[in-house]
């Protein structure tokens, strides 16, 4: 009995068209929906010097304390000695300990203007 075997190794598939192998093929054809992003949360909402620059602060001193309350308040040369903006800031900017001290009166200047309204 000779009965016809089918081929027992990957037959090809026959397509009308020739395949196409080139990556714009591949891509689907449907375009993704667009979500919008959620907004951020604020990171530094609770943080009241969150965008208060070091200028603004040491104008706000000034103007509240009065040079020679800010310099003795925190005892630096540059508040004690021909006291200016851009001399505090110089200053400021490059040793960390007094900035925080700064930093510091300002926060307790805002605790006590809003304590007394």
């Amino acid at each position: 009995m000779n009965t016809p075997q089918a081929p027992q190794g990957p037959q090809p598939q026959s397509t009308d068209a020739p395949a196409d192998t080139s990556p714009v093929a591949a891509t689907p054809t449907t375009p993704e929906p667009t979500v919008a992003a959620p907004a951020p949360p604020a990171k530094q909402a609770r943080n009241p010097l969150h965008g208060v620059t070091l200028e603004a602060i040491v104008v706000a001193l000034s103007e509240h304390y009065g040079w020679a309350e800010l310099g003795q308040l925190v005892p630096v040369r540059c508040f004690q000695s021909d006291p200016s903006v851009s001399s505090s800031l110089k200053f400021l900017r490059k040793t960390p300990w007094a900035r925080e001290k700064v930093e510091s009166l300002y926060l307790f200047m805002l605790r006590q203007q809003r304590r007394n309204g």
